[in-house]
Parts: structure tokens; C-alpha cells; sequence
């Protein structure tokens, strides 16, 4: 079993990583609304993800004898005015969720447990790629938004993007 608080931490993770799928999940809706399917088709996949997160958590959970806890995921509540703001606040919203990963992080070291934090590395090297990905695309957006046809190449480079399943083994 583990530590009470890392328990939790994990249980409240589990549900901040169910929010995040619904966030991206308003987002790709956002841009279906705005005719980029490539941009909606780079959330969807995003959302995809965020909900294997929350399933992995989960079954590590269960495979330490743990109760997993559902709690309401909240609405969405991100204004989107326009593209950049958007894929602005997809990049603070990594920066947060890599702040509760490592909050869960300094619980396990802190109680020494070796085997959450082996599992959660593989969680803090994820992080770093999906805040580098969602850097990536306000610096794209950025340099070729403005324009029509930079904005369609790179919505055609969006749309290009698929679904690879996690590769962690619990």
C-alpha cells in the first residue's frame, strides 16, 4: 500500500488528468468552430492522451491495493478569444500539471517511496515533452499565423498528427 498522501495525491491527479482531457477536448472544439480540423485534430489527440494518463494513475492505484475516487470534473472555464490565446493557455496549463506532477514527486521522495517515483519519471519526462510541444506551437503560430497560407501549411502539418498509446508498462 502507499503512503496516505500519496494516495491521494495520485487519486486527486487521476481526476486533474480527466479535466485536462475535457479542456483539450474544448479546445479542438474551438478550432473545429474556426474550419482548422488540423489544430481540432492536435486537441483531440491531446485529450486521447491526457485520458491515458488518468488511466495509468489509475491502475497504478489498483495495482497498490488503492480505492480510486471520482470526483466531478469541472467545465472548462478558458476564455478563447483567438487562436493565440488558446494555444496559450494549453502551454500554462502543461506548466501546471507538470507542477502537480512534481509536487506528487516530492511526496514519494520525501517517504521514500523508490516505486512511485520510478513509476512518476516516466510522468516528469512526458511533461517535458508536452510543454515543449505546446511552446512549439505558439512559436509556429507565431512565425506563420498571420499569414493564410502559413496558417493552412501548418493546420495541414496539425492534421498529419496521430494517436501513439503510451508506452509505459505498469
Amino acid at each position: 500500500m502507499l503512503e496516505k498522501k500519496i494516495s491521494e495525491l495520485i487519486n486527486t491527479q487521476v481526476n486533474k488528468e480527466f479535466y485536462s482531457a475535457y479542456l483539450y477536448l474544448d479546445f479542438a472544439n474551438f478550432f473545429d468552430d474556426e474550419g482548422l480540423d488540423g489544430f481540432a485534430n492536435w486537441y483531440e489527440i491531446q485529450a486521447q492522451e491526457e485520458r491515458d494518463h488518468a488511466m495509468l494513475m489509475r491502475q497504478y492505484l489498483i495495482n497498490n491495493a488503492e480505492k480510486v475516487t471520482f470526483d466531478a470534473i469541472d467545465k472548462p472555464n478558458i476564455e478563447k478569444k483567438d487562436i493565440i490565446t488558446v494555444l496559450k493557455a494549453a502551454y500554462n496549463h502543461e506548466q501546471y500539471v507538470t507542477s502537480l506532477i512534481n509536487t506528487i514527486y516530492a511526496a514519494a521522495d520525501a517517504a521514500k517511496d523508490y516505486r512511485t517515483m520510478q513509476f512518476l519519471d516516466w510522468f516528469v519526462k512526458e511533461q517535458g515533452e508536452e510543454e515543449k510541444n505546446a511552446d512549439d506551437m505558439i512559436k509556429k503560430y507565431e512565425l506563420y499565423g498571420s499569414d493564410a497560407k502559413g496558417l493552412y501549411a501548418l493546420n495541414q502539418e496539425l492534421l498529419g498528427r496521430a494517436y501513439t498509446a503510451p508506452s509505459l508498462v505498469l
